[in-house]
Protein backbone atom coordinates (compact mmCIF):
# COMPACT_ATOMS: atom_id res chain seq x y z
CA UNK A 1 0.00 0.00 0.00
CA UNK A 2 1.36 3.18 -0.80
CA UNK A 3 1.32 6.47 0.94
CA UNK A 4 -1.44 7.90 -1.61
CA UNK A 5 -3.30 4.74 -1.45
CA UNK A 6 -2.71 4.75 2.36
CA UNK A 7 -3.91 7.90 2.38
CA UNK A 8 -6.92 7.24 0.54
CA UNK A 9 -8.28 4.35 2.64
CA UNK A 10 -7.49 6.22 5.51
CA UNK A 11 -9.74 9.20 4.54
CA UNK A 12 -12.28 6.33 3.47
CA UNK A 13 -11.85 4.57 7.12
CA UNK A 14 -12.18 7.17 9.12
CA UNK A 15 -15.12 8.97 7.33
CA UNK A 16 -16.48 4.93 7.99
CA UNK A 17 -15.88 5.41 11.66
CA UNK A 18 -17.66 9.18 11.89
CA UNK A 19 -20.81 7.70 10.24
CA UNK A 20 -20.77 4.67 12.80
CA UNK A 21 -20.72 7.20 15.74
CA UNK A 22 -23.51 9.29 14.40
CA UNK A 23 -25.30 6.85 13.67
CA UNK A 24 -24.53 3.75 16.48
CA UNK A 25 -27.87 4.57 18.39
CA UNK A 26 -29.53 2.91 15.64
CA UNK A 27 -28.00 -0.49 16.09
CA UNK A 28 -29.34 -3.27 18.59
CA UNK A 29 -26.78 -2.60 21.71
CA UNK A 30 -26.16 -6.06 22.45
CA UNK A 31 -25.16 -7.63 19.13
CA UNK A 32 -28.71 -10.56 17.76
CA UNK A 33 -26.29 -12.92 15.90
CA UNK A 34 -26.47 -16.93 16.74
CA UNK A 35 -23.01 -18.57 17.49
CA UNK A 36 -21.90 -19.26 14.51
CA UNK A 37 -23.43 -17.21 12.32
CA UNK A 38 -19.95 -14.55 11.45
CA UNK A 39 -17.99 -17.89 10.63
CA UNK A 40 -20.78 -19.18 8.07
CA UNK A 41 -20.50 -16.21 6.25
CA UNK A 42 -16.83 -15.64 5.78
CA UNK A 43 -15.10 -18.13 2.70
CA UNK A 44 -13.68 -21.00 4.27
CA UNK A 45 -9.81 -20.34 2.82
CA UNK A 46 -7.79 -17.58 2.57
CA UNK A 47 -7.50 -15.53 -0.47
CA UNK A 48 -5.17 -16.13 -3.01
CA UNK A 49 -4.62 -12.92 -4.29
CA UNK A 50 -4.92 -9.35 -2.63
CA UNK A 51 -7.97 -7.95 -2.52
CA UNK A 52 -9.26 -4.33 -2.77
CA UNK A 53 -9.62 -2.37 0.24
CA UNK A 54 -12.97 -1.00 -1.01
CA UNK A 55 -14.75 -5.00 -0.52
CA UNK A 56 -12.98 -5.05 2.83
CA UNK A 57 -14.71 -1.96 4.11
CA UNK A 58 -17.82 -3.25 2.52
CA UNK A 59 -17.20 -6.52 4.62
CA UNK A 60 -16.56 -4.57 7.25
CA UNK A 61 -20.88 -2.78 6.61
CA UNK A 62 -22.25 -6.49 6.12
CA UNK A 63 -20.20 -9.00 7.94
CA UNK A 64 -18.77 -7.79 11.16
CA UNK A 65 -20.72 -4.53 12.23
CA UNK A 66 -24.27 -7.59 13.00
CA UNK A 67 -21.57 -9.19 14.62
CA UNK A 68 -20.70 -6.27 16.80
CA UNK A 69 -21.70 -5.78 20.56
CA UNK A 70 -21.77 -1.50 20.66
CA UNK A 71 -20.00 -0.57 23.75
CA UNK A 72 -19.70 2.90 23.09
CA UNK A 73 -23.76 3.85 22.39
CA UNK A 74 -25.35 6.01 24.88
CA UNK A 75 -27.54 2.65 25.43
CA UNK A 76 -24.66 0.61 26.60
CA UNK A 77 -25.37 0.27 31.09
CA UNK A 78 -23.58 -3.11 31.18
CA UNK A 79 -20.27 -4.63 33.05
CA UNK A 80 -18.43 -1.23 33.25
CA UNK A 81 -18.08 1.03 31.05
CA UNK A 82 -15.13 0.96 28.34
CA UNK A 83 -15.50 4.05 26.77
CA UNK A 84 -13.51 5.81 24.02
CA UNK A 85 -13.12 8.66 22.23
CA UNK A 86 -12.37 10.93 19.60
CA UNK A 87 -9.06 12.17 21.07
CA UNK A 88 -7.92 8.66 22.27
CA UNK A 89 -8.82 6.83 18.70
CA UNK A 90 -6.17 9.35 16.51
CA UNK A 91 -3.71 8.69 19.39
CA UNK A 92 -3.94 5.65 18.98
CA UNK A 93 -4.03 5.37 15.37
CA UNK A 94 -0.30 7.54 15.84
CA UNK A 95 0.76 5.04 17.61
CA UNK A 96 0.20 2.89 14.89
CA UNK A 97 1.46 4.59 12.47
CA UNK A 98 4.40 5.33 14.49
CA UNK A 99 4.76 1.61 14.82
CA UNK A 100 7.31 1.89 17.52
CA UNK A 101 8.40 -0.92 20.10
CA UNK A 102 8.97 0.88 23.54
CA UNK A 103 10.63 -2.26 25.68
CA UNK A 104 13.84 -0.01 26.20
CA UNK A 105 14.11 3.92 26.38
CA UNK A 106 16.77 3.29 23.15
CA UNK A 107 14.30 2.00 21.40
CA UNK A 108 12.66 4.88 21.20
CA UNK A 109 13.04 7.33 23.89
CA UNK A 110 9.55 9.73 23.54
CA UNK A 111 7.53 6.30 24.27
CA UNK A 112 9.41 6.16 27.54
CA UNK A 113 9.66 9.70 28.35
CA UNK A 114 6.04 10.31 28.00
CA UNK A 115 4.76 7.31 29.84
CA UNK A 116 6.72 8.27 32.39
CA UNK A 117 5.52 11.94 31.67
CA UNK A 118 1.61 11.45 31.93
CA UNK A 119 2.13 9.04 34.66
CA UNK A 120 3.70 11.90 36.67
CA UNK A 121 0.76 14.47 35.25
CA UNK A 122 -1.82 12.15 36.97
CA UNK A 123 -0.28 11.67 40.76
CA UNK A 124 -1.58 15.58 41.16
CA UNK A 125 -5.02 15.25 39.06
CA UNK A 126 -5.62 12.01 41.25
CA UNK A 127 -4.95 13.52 44.61
CA UNK A 128 -2.46 10.31 44.86
CA UNK A 129 0.44 10.79 47.26
CA UNK A 130 3.59 11.98 45.97
CA UNK A 131 5.40 8.91 46.62
CA UNK A 132 3.95 7.69 43.39
CA UNK A 133 6.18 10.23 41.77
CA UNK A 134 8.90 9.01 39.12
CA UNK A 135 10.55 12.23 40.95
CA UNK A 136 10.51 10.13 44.64
CA UNK A 137 10.90 6.84 44.90
CA UNK A 138 7.86 5.26 42.92
CA UNK A 139 6.80 5.76 39.68
CA UNK A 140 3.69 4.78 36.85
CA UNK A 141 3.64 2.53 34.19
CA UNK A 142 0.75 1.19 31.53
CA UNK A 143 -0.26 -1.72 31.74
CA UNK A 144 -3.14 -3.38 29.72
CA UNK A 145 -5.28 -4.17 31.99
CA UNK A 146 -5.83 -3.72 35.96
CA UNK A 147 -5.40 -7.81 35.59
CA UNK A 148 -2.37 -7.50 34.92
CA UNK A 149 -1.70 -4.90 37.60
CA UNK A 150 -2.57 -7.03 40.26
CA UNK A 151 -0.38 -10.43 38.98
CA UNK A 152 2.77 -7.66 39.22
CA UNK A 153 2.00 -6.08 42.71
CA UNK A 154 1.59 -10.17 43.81
CA UNK A 155 4.95 -10.84 42.03
CA UNK A 156 6.69 -8.20 43.94
CA UNK A 157 4.84 -8.64 46.87
CA UNK A 158 5.68 -12.66 46.88
CA UNK A 159 9.00 -11.73 46.24
CA UNK A 160 9.72 -8.63 49.05
CA UNK A 161 8.17 -11.32 52.06
CA UNK A 162 10.95 -14.14 50.18
CA UNK A 163 13.51 -11.89 50.24
CA UNK A 164 13.77 -12.07 46.68
CA UNK A 165 14.60 -15.75 46.93
CA UNK A 166 10.92 -17.47 45.37
CA UNK A 167 12.25 -16.08 41.99
CA UNK A 168 14.97 -19.02 41.97
CA UNK A 169 13.53 -21.62 43.83
CA UNK A 170 9.88 -21.29 43.74
CA UNK A 171 6.84 -21.48 46.04
CA UNK A 172 6.83 -23.32 48.78
CA UNK A 173 2.86 -23.75 49.53
CA UNK A 174 3.55 -21.33 52.61
CA UNK A 175 2.84 -17.44 50.68
CA UNK A 176 -1.08 -16.41 51.12
CA UNK A 177 -2.05 -13.36 49.70
CA UNK A 178 -5.98 -11.57 50.70
CA UNK A 179 -8.49 -9.44 49.15
CA UNK A 180 -12.22 -9.83 49.98
CA UNK A 181 -15.19 -12.41 48.43
CA UNK A 182 -15.81 -9.18 46.64
CA UNK A 183 -12.70 -8.69 44.34
CA UNK A 184 -12.11 -9.36 41.00
CA UNK A 185 -11.59 -12.84 39.63
CA UNK A 186 -8.11 -11.62 38.51
CA UNK A 187 -6.97 -12.06 41.54
CA UNK A 188 -7.63 -15.53 41.38
CA UNK A 189 -5.89 -15.72 37.98
CA UNK A 190 -2.83 -14.55 39.64
CA UNK A 191 -2.71 -16.29 42.41
CA UNK A 192 -2.69 -19.08 39.60
CA UNK A 193 0.31 -17.18 37.82
CA UNK A 194 2.33 -16.25 40.85
CA UNK A 195 2.55 -20.19 42.05
CA UNK A 196 0.91 -18.74 45.26
CA UNK A 197 -2.40 -21.22 44.63
CA UNK A 198 -5.77 -20.29 44.79
CA UNK A 199 -6.07 -22.06 48.45
CA UNK A 200 -3.57 -19.87 49.99
CA UNK A 201 -5.57 -16.70 48.61
CA UNK A 202 -7.61 -15.81 51.44
CA UNK A 203 -11.56 -14.22 50.20
CA UNK A 204 -12.31 -12.18 53.38
CA UNK A 205 -16.12 -11.80 54.72
CA UNK A 206 -17.57 -8.33 53.84
CA UNK A 207 -20.08 -5.95 55.60
CA UNK A 208 -23.63 -5.35 54.77
CA UNK A 209 -22.20 -2.87 52.45
CA UNK A 210 -20.39 -5.10 50.58
CA UNK A 211 -16.68 -4.09 51.98
CA UNK A 212 -14.16 -5.52 53.36
CA UNK A 213 -14.30 -6.45 56.70
CA UNK A 214 -10.72 -5.19 58.36
CA UNK A 215 -10.82 -7.38 61.89
CA UNK A 216 -11.44 -10.55 59.62
CA UNK A 217 -8.63 -9.71 57.51
CA UNK A 218 -6.62 -9.20 60.90
CA UNK A 219 -8.02 -12.35 62.13
CA UNK A 220 -7.13 -14.24 59.24
CA UNK A 221 -3.48 -13.32 58.72
CA UNK A 222 -2.97 -13.93 62.58
CA UNK A 223 -4.58 -17.25 62.40
CA UNK A 224 -2.26 -17.93 59.23
CA UNK A 225 1.06 -16.84 60.84
CA UNK A 226 0.18 -19.23 63.54
CA UNK A 227 0.07 -22.11 61.13
CA UNK A 228 3.71 -21.14 59.92
CA UNK A 229 2.56 -19.33 56.71
CA UNK A 230 3.95 -16.04 54.90
CA UNK A 231 1.18 -13.77 54.67
CA UNK A 232 2.77 -11.00 51.48
CA UNK A 233 -0.29 -8.97 50.01
CA UNK A 234 -3.37 -7.37 50.42
CA UNK A 235 -6.04 -6.07 47.86
CA UNK A 236 -7.91 -3.50 48.22
CA UNK A 237 -10.62 -2.84 46.16
CA UNK A 238 -12.11 0.83 45.65
CA UNK A 239 -15.25 -0.16 43.37
CA UNK A 240 -15.91 -3.58 43.76
CA UNK A 241 -17.41 -5.43 40.33
CA UNK A 242 -20.76 -6.77 41.85
CA UNK A 243 -22.12 -3.46 43.40
CA UNK A 244 -19.08 -0.74 43.73
CA UNK A 245 -18.45 -1.15 47.22
CA UNK A 246 -15.64 0.39 48.75
CA UNK A 247 -13.36 -1.10 50.65
CA UNK A 248 -11.78 0.22 53.74
CA UNK A 249 -8.44 1.91 52.67
CA UNK A 250 -6.93 3.11 55.65
CA UNK A 251 -8.41 0.32 58.10
CA UNK A 252 -6.64 -2.02 55.93
CA UNK A 253 -3.32 -0.31 55.71
CA UNK A 254 -2.81 -0.62 59.29
CA UNK A 255 -3.23 -4.15 59.23
CA UNK A 256 -0.80 -3.97 56.30
CA UNK A 257 1.71 -1.94 57.90
CA UNK A 258 0.92 -3.71 61.67
CA UNK A 259 1.90 -7.37 59.73
CA UNK A 260 4.67 -5.68 57.22
CA UNK A 261 2.53 -6.75 54.33
CA UNK A 262 2.42 -5.22 50.58
CA UNK A 263 -1.19 -3.13 50.06
CA UNK A 264 -2.28 -3.29 46.41
CA UNK A 265 -5.22 -0.84 45.89
CA UNK A 266 -6.88 -1.97 42.94
CA UNK A 267 -9.53 1.17 41.69
CA UNK A 268 -9.80 0.11 38.04
CA UNK A 269 -13.14 2.06 37.48
CA UNK A 270 -13.97 4.48 40.35
CA UNK A 271 -10.51 5.57 40.23
CA UNK A 272 -11.31 7.78 37.51
CA UNK A 273 -13.83 9.59 40.22
CA UNK A 274 -10.48 10.47 42.14
CA UNK A 275 -10.59 13.43 39.21
CA UNK A 276 -12.98 15.35 41.12
CA UNK A 277 -12.09 16.35 44.75
CA UNK A 278 -15.57 15.49 45.89
CA UNK A 279 -14.98 11.91 45.54
CA UNK A 280 -11.67 11.43 46.88
CA UNK A 281 -12.54 10.55 50.04
CA UNK A 282 -13.93 7.05 48.98
CA UNK A 283 -10.07 6.15 48.69
CA UNK A 284 -8.89 7.60 52.21
CA UNK A 285 -6.35 5.77 53.18
CA UNK A 286 -4.71 5.67 49.46
CA UNK A 287 -1.61 7.40 50.77
CA UNK A 288 -0.32 4.22 52.38
CA UNK A 289 -0.48 1.95 49.39
CA UNK A 290 2.26 0.10 48.24
CA UNK A 291 0.58 -0.05 44.25
CA UNK A 292 -2.04 1.56 42.72
CA UNK A 293 -4.21 0.96 39.60
CA UNK A 294 -7.28 2.50 37.68
CA UNK A 295 -8.22 2.08 33.91
CA UNK A 296 -8.58 5.44 31.98
CA UNK A 297 -9.86 2.73 29.24
CA UNK A 298 -12.73 2.39 31.71
CA UNK A 299 -14.41 6.12 32.52
CA UNK A 300 -11.59 8.40 31.58
CA UNK A 301 -12.50 8.23 27.45
CA UNK A 302 -9.36 6.39 26.79
CA UNK A 303 -10.19 3.83 24.47
CA UNK A 304 -8.76 0.29 25.23
CA UNK A 305 -6.34 -0.93 26.69
CA UNK A 306 -4.56 1.28 29.29
CA UNK A 307 -4.42 0.53 32.76
CA UNK A 308 -2.29 2.94 35.21
CA UNK A 309 -0.46 1.59 37.51
CA UNK A 310 1.89 2.76 40.43
CA UNK A 311 4.38 1.94 42.92
CA UNK A 312 5.57 3.37 46.03
CA UNK A 313 9.40 1.77 45.47
CA UNK A 314 10.15 1.01 41.95
CA UNK A 315 13.37 -1.15 43.01
CA UNK A 316 11.28 -3.77 44.54
CA UNK A 317 9.49 -3.92 41.02
CA UNK A 318 11.98 -3.59 38.87
CA UNK A 319 14.02 -6.37 41.48
CA UNK A 320 11.07 -8.66 41.15
CA UNK A 321 10.54 -8.53 37.00
CA UNK A 322 14.04 -7.69 35.83
CA UNK A 323 16.58 -9.84 33.64
CA UNK A 324 18.74 -8.60 30.99
CA UNK A 325 20.04 -11.16 28.20
CA UNK A 326 22.93 -9.79 26.34
CA UNK A 327 21.01 -9.00 23.24
CA UNK A 328 18.85 -5.99 25.48
CA UNK A 329 22.54 -4.68 26.40
CA UNK A 330 22.80 -1.02 25.71
CA UNK A 331 24.66 2.31 27.05
CA UNK A 332 21.69 3.91 28.36
CA UNK A 333 20.34 1.06 30.80
CA UNK A 334 23.83 0.52 32.02
CA UNK A 335 24.19 3.77 32.70
CA UNK A 336 20.89 4.09 35.29
CA UNK A 337 19.80 6.95 34.05
CA UNK A 338 16.60 5.92 32.01
CA UNK A 339 13.58 3.88 32.55
CA UNK A 340 13.52 0.54 30.72
CA UNK A 341 9.50 -0.39 31.33
CA UNK A 342 10.20 -3.78 30.15
CA UNK A 343 11.33 -4.33 33.46
CA UNK A 344 8.01 -3.03 34.87
CA UNK A 345 5.53 -5.60 33.94
CA UNK A 346 4.83 -9.29 32.13
CA UNK A 347 5.66 -8.37 28.40
CA UNK A 348 9.21 -7.58 27.39
CA UNK A 349 7.24 -5.78 24.11
CA UNK A 350 5.35 -2.64 24.74
CA UNK A 351 2.82 -0.05 22.41
CA UNK A 352 3.12 3.67 22.14
CA UNK A 353 0.10 3.93 24.66
CA UNK A 354 0.77 7.29 26.68
CA UNK A 355 -0.28 8.65 23.57
CA UNK A 356 -4.12 8.23 23.19
CA UNK A 357 -3.85 9.33 27.16
CA UNK A 358 -1.80 12.24 26.61
CA UNK A 359 -4.57 13.12 23.65
CA UNK A 360 -7.29 12.86 25.83
CA UNK A 361 -5.86 14.74 28.56
CA UNK A 362 -5.00 17.72 26.31
CA UNK A 363 -8.24 17.41 24.41
CA UNK A 364 -10.61 17.25 27.62
CA UNK A 365 -7.93 19.03 30.55
CA UNK A 366 -8.88 18.30 33.59
CA UNK A 367 -12.22 20.57 33.71
CA UNK A 368 -13.66 18.74 31.15
CA UNK A 369 -12.60 15.31 32.56
CA UNK A 370 -14.26 16.30 35.41
CA UNK A 371 -18.01 17.89 34.28
CA UNK A 372 -18.50 14.46 32.16
CA UNK A 373 -17.68 12.41 35.31
CA UNK A 374 -19.80 14.52 37.43
CA UNK A 375 -22.68 14.52 34.80
CA UNK A 376 -22.31 10.51 34.73
CA UNK A 377 -22.10 9.92 38.35
CA UNK A 378 -25.46 12.64 39.01
CA UNK A 379 -27.70 10.80 36.40
CA UNK A 380 -26.74 7.69 37.91
CA UNK A 381 -28.32 9.34 41.24
CA UNK A 382 -31.23 10.50 39.13
CA UNK A 383 -31.54 7.01 38.15
CA UNK A 384 -31.34 5.51 42.03
CA UNK A 385 -33.83 8.24 43.19
CA UNK A 386 -36.41 6.48 40.61
CA UNK A 387 -36.18 3.10 41.95
CA UNK A 388 -36.64 3.92 45.40
CA UNK A 389 -39.35 6.09 44.39
CA UNK A 390 -41.24 3.14 42.67
CA UNK A 391 -43.34 0.50 44.57
CA UNK A 392 -41.82 -2.32 42.51
CA UNK A 393 -38.56 -2.23 42.81
CA UNK A 394 -35.51 -1.87 45.43
CA UNK A 395 -31.87 -0.97 45.67
CA UNK A 396 -29.90 -3.59 46.31
CA UNK A 397 -26.51 -1.31 47.35
CA UNK A 398 -25.33 1.77 48.15
CA UNK A 399 -24.76 3.89 45.13
CA UNK A 400 -21.60 5.98 45.93
CA UNK A 401 -20.98 6.93 42.44
CA UNK A 402 -22.49 5.31 38.96
CA UNK A 403 -23.30 2.03 38.87
CA UNK A 404 -27.05 1.34 40.78
CA UNK A 405 -28.00 -2.51 41.59
CA UNK A 406 -31.42 -2.85 41.88
CA UNK A 407 -33.96 -5.18 41.80
CA UNK A 408 -37.48 -5.98 41.10
CA UNK A 409 -39.37 -7.50 44.25
CA UNK A 410 -40.54 -10.48 42.07
CA UNK A 411 -37.96 -12.34 42.51
CA UNK A 412 -35.39 -14.00 40.68
CA UNK A 413 -37.33 -15.53 37.94
CA UNK A 414 -39.71 -11.87 37.49
CA UNK A 415 -35.65 -10.01 37.16
CA UNK A 416 -34.27 -12.30 34.85
CA UNK A 417 -36.99 -12.21 32.55
CA UNK A 418 -36.83 -8.58 32.40
CA UNK A 419 -33.28 -8.76 32.05
CA UNK A 420 -33.75 -10.97 29.25
CA UNK A 421 -36.28 -8.96 27.40
CA UNK A 422 -34.80 -5.67 28.09
CA UNK A 423 -31.61 -7.48 25.86
CA UNK A 424 -33.08 -8.94 23.29
CA UNK A 425 -34.99 -5.78 22.58
CA UNK A 426 -31.80 -4.37 21.43
CA UNK A 427 -33.06 -0.98 23.22
CA UNK A 428 -30.29 -1.56 25.84
CA UNK A 429 -27.97 -3.33 27.28
CA UNK A 430 -27.69 -4.29 31.24
CA UNK A 431 -25.71 -7.13 33.05
CA UNK A 432 -26.64 -8.86 36.41
CA UNK A 433 -25.34 -9.89 39.95
CA UNK A 434 -25.74 -11.73 42.76
CA UNK A 435 -26.13 -10.28 46.15
CA UNK A 436 -27.39 -11.46 49.09
CA UNK A 437 -27.96 -14.37 46.98
CA UNK A 438 -30.66 -12.75 44.91
CA UNK A 439 -30.27 -12.02 41.40
CA UNK A 440 -29.52 -8.12 41.17
CA UNK A 441 -29.73 -6.00 37.59
CA UNK A 442 -26.88 -3.68 37.06
CA UNK A 443 -27.03 -0.11 35.07
CA UNK A 444 -23.57 1.84 35.16
CA UNK A 445 -23.77 5.37 33.49
CA UNK A 446 -20.34 6.04 31.89
CA UNK A 447 -20.46 6.02 27.91
CA UNK A 448 -18.71 9.10 26.60
CA UNK A 449 -21.57 10.03 25.04
CA UNK A 450 -24.37 8.94 27.84
CA UNK A 451 -27.23 11.90 28.48
CA UNK A 452 -30.26 12.29 30.27
CA UNK A 453 -32.74 11.29 28.04
CA UNK A 454 -30.87 8.36 27.20
CA UNK A 455 -31.19 7.08 31.25
CA UNK A 456 -34.66 8.42 31.32
CA UNK A 457 -35.48 6.08 28.35
CA UNK A 458 -33.39 3.20 29.74
CA UNK A 459 -35.91 3.53 32.89
CA UNK A 460 -39.17 3.76 31.14
CA UNK A 461 -37.91 0.49 28.96
CA UNK A 462 -37.17 -1.38 32.54
CA UNK A 463 -40.44 -0.32 33.60
CA UNK A 464 -42.64 -1.14 30.47
CA UNK A 465 -40.74 -4.69 30.73
CA UNK A 466 -41.27 -5.13 34.57
CA UNK A 467 -45.08 -4.42 33.41
CA UNK A 468 -45.42 -7.15 30.30
CA UNK A 469 -43.75 -9.44 32.85
CA UNK A 470 -46.55 -8.87 35.80
CA UNK A 471 -49.03 -9.28 33.03
CA UNK A 472 -48.12 -12.33 32.02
Amino acid sequence: MTPDEFRRHGHAMIDWIADYQARIESFPVLSQVKPGEIRASLPVNAPAHGEQFEAMLKDVENVILPGITHWQSPNFFAYFPCNASGPGILGDLLSSGLGVQGMLWSTSPACTELETHVLDWLVPMLGLPEKFLSSNTGGGVIQDTASSASLCALLAARERATNYTSNQKGCDGRIVAYASNQTHSSLQKAAMIAGIGVSNLRLIEVDEKFAMRPEALARQIEADKRAGLLPCLVCATVGTTSSNGMDPVAEIARVCREHNLWLHVDAAMSGTAALCPEFRRLQNGVELADSYCFNPHKWMFTNFDCDCFWVADRKALIQTLSILPEYLRNQATESGEVIDYRDWHIQLGRRFRSLKLWFVIRHYGIEGLQHHIRQHVRLAQVFAHWVREDEDFELAALVPLNLVCFRHKGGDAVNQSILDRLNGSGDLFLTHTKLDGKLTLRLCVGQTNTQERHVDRAWKRICEEAGRVAAA
